[in-house]
């Protein structure tokens, strides 16, 4: 099967605290050539100016560190403020370098449990939404009541890959989509039955939406992808595995 599909950056200016991010990305899609919201697009939000406008930014000079925090800000290089929200972020703190630590939080592996200083205002600190899977859901709600669209919204970050320079996109949550297909029983080019494979359909979405969107100041909080043919669904999220089942954890854990 061969298929297109345009994607779109969306501009919607500077967000604040409490802004209506659907109003303004209603308002922001008119002015670019995707011109309106149809039926199956994909519309894909950065966490950052998303964290801000559930104001879920925190101010580091509201921050008092704990003993933990100190400690590990002293190990790791860290500011020990930012190591105290870290710690209040994370599930589990499994190491670090310089810099960061090596955190869970839900079913994600995350340096610094998503805490950013960038696009934050000086002084302040973002975090990942509360629950981006609800994130979704509400943005979605509220487009389908303000345009009559039956549309997928997905919530993404930006990571880095083992042994790889570089940050590419990642689905945190998502609603109305198949985040991850099953491609198992099917055959590859020579026949062969595939035995693991699934694809990763939310989080390939989002590293295109990564190269409109930027990492600086290029201002495109939001991507409307059009044309691609995903499967919708109601009230699936992003599956994670078992750091037994995972190939670099449970190497890592299993030396020979």
């Amino acid at each position: 099967m061969s298929y297109g599909f345009s994607v779109y950056g969306i501009v919607t200016g500077l967000l604040e605290p409490g802004d209506d991010i659907v109003e303004r990305v209603i308002a922001a899609v008119g002015d670019t050539d995707a011109k309106k919201i149809c039926d199956r697009d994909i519309l894909l939000f950065a966490e950052s100016p998303l964290s801000t406008i559930e104001g879920r930014n925190i101010r580091l000079a509201e921050i008092t560190p704990g003993d933990r925090a100190v400690v590990l800000a002293k190990k790791y290089d860290l500011d020990p403020r930012i190591a105290e929200i870290v710690i209040e972020e994370s599930d589990e703190i499994l190491g670090g370098i310089s810099g960061f630590l090596l955190t869970t939080r839900g079913n994600l592996v995350l340096p610094n449990a998503g805490v950013d200083e960038s696009n934050a205002p000086d002084g302040w600190v973002t975090r990942l939404p509360e629950d981006a899977n609800v994130s979704a859901a509400c943005i979605r709600e509220e487009i389908r009541v303000r345009t009559g669209k039956e549309v997928a919204v997905i919530i993404i970050d930006s990571r880095t890959h083992a042994m790889r320079l570089g940050v590419s996109g990642i689905a945190i949550g998502c609603s109305g989509i198949l985040p991850i297909t099953d491609e198992r029983g099917k055959p590859d080019l020579f026949g062969r039955e595939l035995r693991v494979t699934r694809r990763a359909i939310a989080d390939s979405l989002a590293s295109a939406a990564e190269l409109l969107m930027g990492e600086a100041n290029e201002g495109v909080p939001v991507v409307l992808v059009r044309g691609y043919p995903y499967l919708f669904v109601e009230g699936v999220t992003i599956d994670s595995i078992s750091p037994d089942e995972d190939i670099f954890f449970g190497s890592l854990t299993k030396k020979e």
